[in-house]
């Protein structure tokens, strides 16, 4: 498993990521209800800080805890916003049909990392997202793997 690629380098790295990234972001404007959370438009900083974001958890380099402030400053994007449960699977469900769009890989190996983490992270946004949440305040940038399916590579 040593040489195992990393979630971020089978996916093509930061510019796989910038263009399934935008791509979503594309479809949320498009999306009355979404695009109400970023106020009719998502902006190029919005876009890039997001697309560094994926990259860290995706295994990529380190570069939002190091420039845009990790966990806690990704945590106060979502405070107060009162997400609610169809707007959480709509984005979810844009960020699957987005990746399609980008031409990401279509492995399931991949697909289900993926997709694995936008259900987590929009489960914790939604929770943290609501008035009075008890949030928890400081924690690590999750580092998202494969799980138990690592890519599939045909011998030979």
């Amino acid at each position: 498993m040593a040489d195992t690629p990393t979630i971020y380098e089978w996916a093509g790295g930061r510019e796989a990521f910038a263009r399934w990234l935008n791509a979503f972001y594309d479809l949320v404007e498009d999306d009355d209800e979404l695009a109400a959370l970023f106020g009719g438009a998502v902006s190029e900083a919005h876009r890039d800080h997001v697309t560094t974001w994926w990259c860290e958890v995706m295994g990529g380099p380190g570069d939002y805890t190091a420039h845009h402030g990790g966990y806690e400053h990704m945590l106060g994007h979502h405070l107060g916003l009162g997400i609610t449960a169809e707007q959480r699977l709509t984005f979810v469900t844009l960020l699957s049909h987005a990746a399609d769009l980008a031409a990401l890989p279509d492995d399931p190996e991949f697909r289900a990392a993926i997709m694995g983490y936008a259900e987590w992270g929009t489960r914790l946004a939604l929770l943290n997202s609501q008035p009075g949440a008890q949030v928890v305040e400081r924690a690590p940038v999750p580092r998202w793997g494969w799980g138990v399916a690592p890519p599939y590579v045909p011998e030979g």
